[in-house]
Parts: structure tokens; C-alpha cells; sequence
């Protein structure tokens, strides 16, 4: 007879999504509540709040409120610390920069894509206007990063 030890269950990690527009993180909120995981998320709307959390200052002292997330959905254009500044800091940072952050953002712009990849970006989606394709690029992501990829464990700090 021959004994199968079941492999850990893991808790799916948490995703971190900084986007400032309500329509656009309602919209990923739908398309996730439809998908066959459970992704728990945290939604930081400018940069300086996802920098809060990550670094667990101001309102997100507490590792109970504030843990580390398995990935970060990352828009480019916030309100006062944008994208660009909040992945540059997320990939200096050696405490950080092993978490996988996907730019999902309405720029197109060379310029953005390039300085992005520079800083360490792991993937750029721009954001499409279409709402079908939206829902597919949504399912791939979410596909890919949570059911593909093995994410790294969270620092147990």
C-alpha cells in the first residue's frame, strides 16, 4: 500500500491593489469575486497609503492590519506619490522587493514601460478600454499569479 503525505494547504496570499479610481477597482473587485480562489485584497488608493502599509506606519501598524502581500497590483498615475516612485521604493528595499508587482495602468507611454522594467516591474498590462477584454486580461492575471506561479512566502517578520 502506498501513502500519499498531502502537500500544506497554503492560504492563497494577499494581493495589494493601489488604484485611486473607485469604477476601475469595482470593476477588478466583479471580475476577482468570479474567480474559482478566494484572493483576499487590500485596496490603498494613493501611494502614500500603500507605502504606509507596506512599511506598517500610520494606520497599518499593526501586522494583523497591515500583512505582507503576495502581490501588488500597481497603477502609475495616483494622487501625490505615483506609481513610478512607489516601485522604485518597493525594489530598493530589501524587506520588499521579492514581492511581484504587476503595473496595471492606462499608460502606454515607451517612456513609462521602460523606466518601469528598469525599477524592477515584473509585469506591465496596460489597462484596456474594452470591458471583455478587461475581464480576460483580470482572468489571466489572476490565473497566472495565483493558480501558475509559486509566489515566495511572506517574511515572517
Amino acid at each position: 500500500m502506498t501513502s500519499f503525505s498531502a502537500s500544506p494547504v497554503r492560504q492563497t496570499p494577499l494581493l495589494l491593489v493601489v488604484e485611486d479610481s473607485n469604477e476601475d477597482f469595482e470593476a477588478l473587485q466583479r471580475f476577482l469575486g468570479r474567480s474559482s480562489i478566494a484572493i483576499p485584497i487590500q485596496r490603498c488608493v494613493n501611494g502614500e497609503q500603500a507605502l504606509a502599509f507596506l512599511y506598517r506606519t500610520g494606520n497599518f501598524v499593526d501586522r494583523e492590519s497591515a500583512p505582507r502581500p503576495g502581490l501588488i497590483m500597481l497603477d502609475l498615475n495616483l494622487p501625490g506619490t505615483d506609481g513610478r516612485e512607489v516601485l522604485r521604493r518597493i525594489k530598493q528595499d530589501d524587506s520588499l522587493n521579492m514581492i511581484p508587482v504587476v503595473v496595471f495602468t492606462t499608460s502606454n507611454n515607451p517612456k513609462d514601460i521602460e523606466v518601469c522594467y528598469r525599477y524592477g516591474v515584473n509585469s506591465y498590462i496596460v489597462k484596456p478600454i474594452n470591458f471583455a477584454q478587461l475581464k480576460r486580461d483580470i482572468q489571466m492575471l489572476v490565473e497566472y499569479w495565483f493558480e501558475v506561479t509559486t509566489l515566495p512566502d511572506s517574511p515572517k517578520d
